[in-house]
């Protein structure tokens, strides 16, 4: 769980921020992430991807100025995860996911065991721990559909039949990753390893978001009716954002995670009618806290640690296995006609939910700096490689793509 972490880091800091120099620091994140987010948008790539860098170059192995335990910028990054969880839950339309075909459901699951097993026992074998392996390889289940996305739209692909497996198929995989994520919370936290206590967790994660999906739909419609009549559009933000961090709240204390709450909240009320005006007070919101997250996650990253070769062994057999199991995942709907190998690639980046395991297995102690490094090192090679090789791998066609950036919205309700 993410709470503790956070409370226990607090705790050992004795570094508390002055006024002033709380607000340098917000300068220097908000400018250098905006300044990277934009020049890495400019040359192709996802603006994360710029965030990253610019915590890389703020943190203590380059210039210095931005040390990320420290406890005012740890909790800000802390609440811009849930934001960003949040907000993924509210752009997710279930319904729209449920048709998207058996073909998504396989490529989902082959997609998460494959990278999972892999990530695992190549861990072990390169002489990681059992908790650290076990972080290694949820880290690499996840897929950035948010990237995917993005590319698919801008090359005027996303009505091909590839595309809708692959949107499909890397919501499937977030929530099987959040599910993951509650339960190697657990097991980080110091919850014994057996088939019992993970089996309890997987229970406890999937019931706790059934039981708030069918709550949630009953009590949340009528209930933000009522406040559209009685209050203006800046109190159903107001109250949406209350009730995702109750929800959060309450997934720790039943023991799933935070973000696992803030998600189910999201879902709950993406199908209202109320949900773009929610969506518009929770992106502009989420627009300053969460490359705060990112910045905070690439701050943590020592630079120094890629010069051990052990650190780019792991970091670079992780890779590998990133790249081949989600490949292999393109191929496992056998009686697909279409191009395979797009779907295989559309699956590759991790993005922000392999930095959201990375940051968590740091925070806990279940991995060290380089450990760390090298999960990051693997997120962010998966990330920048995508892109380009699907514009290869997929010819853009420039008739579709202002129909395909009109209908981003409805298609990436998974984004």
């Amino acid at each position: 769980m993410m709470l503790a972490p956070v409370q226990e880091a607090a705790a050992e800091n004795v570094h508390h921020l002055e006024v002033p120099e709380f607000l340098f620091l917000l300068v220097a994140i908000l400018i250098t992430a905006k300044v990277l987010g934009e020049l890495a948008e400019r040359i192709g790539q996802p603006a994360v991807l710029g965030e990253l860098l610019a915590g890389v170059l703020l943190g203590g192995s380059v210039l210095g100025i931005l040390d990320p335990t420290i406890e005012t910028i740890h909790l800000i990054a802390e609440l811009g995860v849930v934001l960003l969880l949040f907000q993924i839950g509210l752009e997710t339309n279930l319904s729209r996911l449920l048709q998207v075909g058996t073909a998504s459901l396989v490529v989902a699951f082959v997609g998460v065991v494959l990278p999972f097993a892999g990530g695992f026992f190549v861990a072990r074998a390169l002489g990681l721990e059992m908790i650290p392996a076990i972080v290694s390889g949820a880290a690499l289940t996840a897929t950035s559909v948010g990237i995917t996305a993005r590319v698919l739209s801008d090359l005027g692909r996303l009505q091909d039949p590839e595309s809708q497996i692959v949107l499909g198929a890397a919501v499937i995989d977030d929530i099987i990753g959040l599910i993951i994520l509650a339960v190697v919370s657990q097991v980080v936290g110091g919850s014994e390893l057996t088939l019992g206590s993970i089996g309890m967790t997987t229970v406890i994660a999937f019931g706790f978001v059934a039981a708030v999906l069918l709550v949630g739909r009953i009590v949340v419609p009528p209930l933000f009716d009522m406040l559209a009549r009685i209050g203006r559009e800046e109190t159903l933000g107001m109250m949406a954002l209350s009730l995702g961090f109750v929800v959060a709240v309450l997934a720790d204390m039943v023991g799933s995670a935070p973000i696992v709450g803030a998600f189910a909240a999201g879902l709950v009320l993406a199908p209202t009618r109320h949900a773009k005006v929610i969506e518009h007070g929770v992106v502009r919101l989420g627009g300053f806290f969460v490359p705060i997250f990112f910045v905070a996650v690439g701050a943590a990253v020592d630079v120094r640690t890629f010069a051990d070769p052990r650190v780019l062994t792991v970091g670079g057999a992780l890779i590998a296995v990133a790249i081949v199991g989600k490949i292999a995942a393109g191929y496992a709907p056998f009686w697909f006609r279409g191009n395979k190998l797009v779907i295989g690639v559309g699956m590759v980046p991790r993005g922000e939910v392999g930095l959201i395991f990375a940051q968590m297995g740091l925070t806990t102690g279940a991995l060290t700096a380089g450990y760390f490094s090298a999960l990051t090192l693997m997120v962010m090679v998966t990330t920048f490689m995508a892109p380009p090789l699907l514009k290869l791998l997929f010819p853009p066609r420039p008739g579709d793509a202002m129909q395909d950036a009109g209908g981003l919205a409805e298609l990436t309700t998974e984004a």
